[in-house]
């Protein structure tokens, strides 16, 4: 057996940095501010504790742009190196700095919101430029050092004469990186990944306006000033105590995240556990609409006040990234694929606790303010009825507080529903039969009927309604859904069984015969019943099984791509006892006959949206011929 020592070819290291390290180029100011925080954050812990005596001060990082030069340059007035530490942090390549801190102050940093987790960060300069220069001083009591490579494995390290406590890194920018030199370019990076880095960040001055003098004159302009352009919220809300905040701060951190979001937010609920894992954050429940696909990446990602990325799957349970805000924690690891975030003990174990914590909210809502939370059902129902669907922890929660109104607009919950159908609603197995209708306007006159007989019609309109069905019913054993103008529901409308036929059932056969040759067969299958003499004389409706397999296909589930194929098959019921149909029995002609079925069968279709193209246009000249 032979053993050795892989070797690692030094000149080809700065290649693959500078193409590989990160997918996106800009990554490289986040990194270099991250690093700058750490030092700033590692000179404040140092001095609470005693082990470094210098005044810490108000520190901020400063970021420089010189388009002329083609340089960037971040400065900070953290701790700062020798140039011992240099040749040990910077000429190691993926010897991580804040690493090693942690470990060695593990007791007392552990709360210090030290980054720590970048490893290779400060070479992702070597992204952008073409050579990069570190000047240095630390804070104790030892020559400033001036390091700098031009992207080769050499370098240069010589005595500064920097004055100041702190780092100063200037980028040169390379040829094809001149977008960076743009402050647009900076300002929009600064935004997205250090919005609320905990140490200030300045880029540039602003004009500030002063009060008038109490002897300045109307027309006088008020005095300015150029103050420092902070671009950061070192004290975001997620990291203050709830106790420590009103409703207003979280509407105020809201718009915040989503200045171009106008609306506010319906609820918040925040987040904070420092047990078996680390996790901050505020969620924000948003006006929501049908379309979900619209709502998602509007959580945003930090792992210590460090933007990382607003596609939390697999972080946040997928029910719940239609929500906004902010999680933020020290535990997730990352720049690792979604498979390995999936599988990874500490993010299940995050991912549960968001879920419980978020449906212990909702049912606080709910039993404290039921009024409120039944004014704000439509706004969040996609969010609950998807996560009932997706999650059996969530589903067991959801019980006590999932909504169902009715299309009178009265809630229930579903075991408050059971019980108040359960003596009204049973088809003739002794099955609980729960309407709904799922279009009020479309299927107004279906509702109708029902609402006749005393049936209490829930409105079930959202997106999924046909996936949630089927859950609730797989949980609830003897009972089924079925939709107002669905096939089944004949059963239970005409449950009256003293409604007496007036025809026979040879009378019966010779109709449904007749209406047969007018009617296409691949389309209808007709049936003739006994109904009250009141109900339309023909009624549409669809096999509550196949239309619930179409519409769950559409929308991404059920995996049966057969029906997909098929043709729209319907049932027609026609009302023997209807005085109309009478007239069908009684007309002298084939020909009228033919006439009254087709304007029974077109109203009938016009009552379900079925009725386009050229039957309408039959439709509308037969109905001004009967005028």
């Amino acid at each position: 057996m032979a053993t050795g020592n892989i070797n690692v070819s030094v000149e080809n290291i700065f290649p693959l940095i500078k193409k590989f390290l990160y997918s996106d180029h800009e990554i490289f100011l986040r990194e270099l501010i991250s690093n700058a925080t750490d030092a700033t954050l590692k000179l404040k812990h140092l001095t609470s504790i005693g082990e470094a005596k210098v005044e810490y001060g108000n520190p901020i990082i400063d970021i420089k742009l010189d388009k002329e030069a083609k340089t960037i340059s971040i400065i900070d007035q953290g701790l700062g190196m020798t140039a011992d530490e240099v040749e040990k942090y910077i000429n190691q390549v993926a010897f991580s700095g804040a690493e090693e801190f942690l470990e060695k102050y593990k007791d007392s940093a552990q709360d210090s919101g030290i980054i720590g987790h970048f490893g290779l960060g400060f070479y992702s300069a070597f992204m952008v430029a073409e050579k990069v220069e570190i000047i240095t001083k630390s804070y104790k009591d030892e020559p400033a050092a001036h390091w700098v490579c031009d992207g080769s494995p050499t370098f240069t390290l010589e005595q500064a004469d920097k004055t100041e406590r702190g780092t100063e890194i200037v980028l040169h920018v390379s040829e094809d990186e001149t977008e960076f030199l743009e402050e647009g370019r900076i300002s929009e990076l600064l935004t997205k990944y250090n919005k609320f880095m905990p140490v200030p960040i300045k880029f540039g001055t602003k004009t500030e306006t002063l009060p008038k003098p109490e002897d300045a004159k109307e027309e006088d302009p008020a005095p300015t000033q150029e103050v420092d352009n902070i671009i950061n919220n070192p004290n975001p809300a997620w990291t203050k105590k709830p106790a420590d905040l009103e409703d207003e701060n979280y509407k105020g951190f809201y718009r915040e995240l989503y200045p171009m979001q106008f609306e506010d937010p319906l609820f918040h609920i925040h987040l904070n556990v420092d047990h078996p894992f680390n996790l901050t954050g505020i969620l924000y429940f948003p006006k929501l609409s049908g379309d979900m696909s619209m709502q998602k990446d509007r959580i945003q990602l930090y792992q210590n006040q460090v933007f990382v990325t607003d596609n939390v799957e697999g972080i946040v349970p997928e029910f719940l990234t239609m929500l906004r805000g902010v999680i933020d924690s020290p535990d997730i690891p990352l720049n690792v694929s979604r498979s390995y975030l999936q599988a990874d003990g500490a993010v299940k174990k995050i991912s549960g606790y968001i879920t419980r914590k978020v449906a212990d909210k909702l049912n606080s809502l709910f039993k404290n303010n039921r009024e409120d939370f039944e004014a704000k059902w439509n706004d969040i129902k996609v969010v609950i009825e998807y996560g009932m669907l997706s999650e059996d922890k969530f589903y067991d929660k959801a019980e006590k507080f999932a909504l169902y109104p009715t299309v009178d607009n009265t809630f229930f919950t579903f075991e408050e529903l059971k019980e108040k159908i359960k003596d009204s609603q049973t088809d003739k197995d002794g099955k609980l039969v729960v309407l709904y209708a799922s279009n009020k306007d479309a299927q107004h006159s279906y509702i109708q009927a029902a609402k006749d007989k005393g049936y209490e019609v829930l409105l079930l309109d959202s997106p999924i309604v046909s996936h949630l069905i089927q859950k609730l019913e797989s949980s609830n054993e003897n009972t089924t859904f079925v939709r107002v103008d669905g096939d089944h529901v004949d059963n239970l409308i005409k449950k009256d069984d003293n409604v007496i036929s007036k025809l026979s059932d040879e009378e019966k056969e010779v109709l449904k015969t007749t209406i047969e040759k007018v009617v296409p067969t691949e389309t209808f299958t007709v049936q003739v019943e006994a109904m009250d003499s009141q109900a339309a004389p023909f009624i549409i409706t669809q096999s509550e099984f196949m239309r619930r397999m179409k519409e769950m296909q559409a929308t991404g589930g059920g995996g049966i791509n057969m029906f997909g194929n098929m043709p729209e098959n319907y049932n027609l019921v026609v009302n023997g006892n209807s005085e109309f149909v009478g007239k069908i029995n009684e007309a002298s002609t084939d020909e009228v006959k033919e006439g009254l079925i087709k304007q029974a069968l077109d109203l009938a279709k016009l009552s379900q949206n079925l009725l386009t193209g050229e039957d309408l246009t039959n439709f509308i000249k037969r109905s001004f011929d009967l005028i």
